[in-house]
Parts: structure tokens; sequence; C-alpha cells
């Protein structure tokens, strides 16, 4: 009972934090929510063997990698199929924080998770690439090309490329 009860105040501390790593993630909330259940579900069946209750929270963080990772492997393409087309969104209708996410949803899913983890999460380069179950090699060149795309995607530059090819 003492061990439920210590499950049930760890989600209501961290959830929104967990969530939040979810999102930016998987760029969808839908799906940041589903995911963030599948890795407490995950998490409340081995909750007993986790010692240390304080460092839950990097557990359930890899439990949320390593599960996003599995989704993107079984469903590499995702497609909605809509009787009518969706409105088209103009640069002028799209904020700075969604740009980044618009961004992020580009890169592909082991070089999202490394920039997430290391420059939302803060975690060391040691620390994502044991989350990863990489080398600290990879992690470095995964962040190194991670960015390099992200300034490319964010820059100015690329916005009036944009906004020329657009016009008539």
């Amino acid at each position: 009972m003492e061990s439920e009860a210590g499950f049930a105040d760890f989600v209501g501390q961290w959830s929104p934090a967990l969530l939040r790593v979810a999102f930016l993630l998987t760029g969808d909330r839908g799906m940041a929510e589903d995911l963030l259940q599948t890795a407490l579900l995950k998490t409340s069946r081995r909750w007993s063997r986790i010692a240390d209750h304080d460092a839950a929270y990097p557990y359930v963080r890899r439990v949320l990698v390593t599960t996003y990772a599995s989704w993107r492997r079984r469903h590499r393409v995702s497609e909605v199929l809509t009787d009518r087309l969706p409105e088209q969104a103009t640069a002028d209708d799209v904020t700075a924080p969604g740009r980044a996410v618009a961004a992020l949803d580009g890169l592909p899913p082991r070089m999202r998770a490394v920039i997430v983890l290391r420059y939302y999460e803060d975690l060391s380069e040691a620390d994502t690439a044991a989350a990863l179950g990489c080398s600290p090699g990879s992690v470095k060149s995964q962040a190194s090309r991670g960015l390099a795309r992200l300034r490319i995607e964010l820059s100015p530059a690329t916005d009036l490329v944009r906004h020329r090819e657009d016009a008539p």
C-alpha cells in the first residue's frame, strides 16, 4: 500500500515535467499524453523494484525515450485521411515556440531525443548516452548535427527563402 502511495505521489509531482519532455519528443499533445501514460504504466509495474524513489524521474524519462523510439520504429508512416485539405498556415501565423517545435519535429527520432535530453533536460553527454543506450561520441555527433539543422531551419534567412518561394 505504501508503494502505491509513493507512486501516486511521484505521478502527481512529476507528470507535468514528464509531459513536457514527451511533447518535445512527439510534437503532438495527444501522442505525448499517450506516451506518458504508457511510460507510467511500465514504471508502475516495476515501482517496488526502484530502490531510490527520489531517483525515479531519470528512470521514467528513460522509459519515455525508449518507448518513443519503439513507437517511431513501428509507426514510421503516419497519415491522416480526410475529405478536405487543411488550411495552410503562413510563416506569420507560427509563433517562435511553434517554429522551434516544428523544426524539432523535422529531426530523426534519435537526434531529436538527444537534443531534448541534452538541452531541454540539461543532461550531460554521459547521462544522455546512458539514457539512450549509446556512446557519448554518438551523443556528441547527434547533438552537433541536430543543432546545425535547427540553426538552419530557424534562421531568418530560411524564412526569407520560404517567403520568396511562396510569392507569386
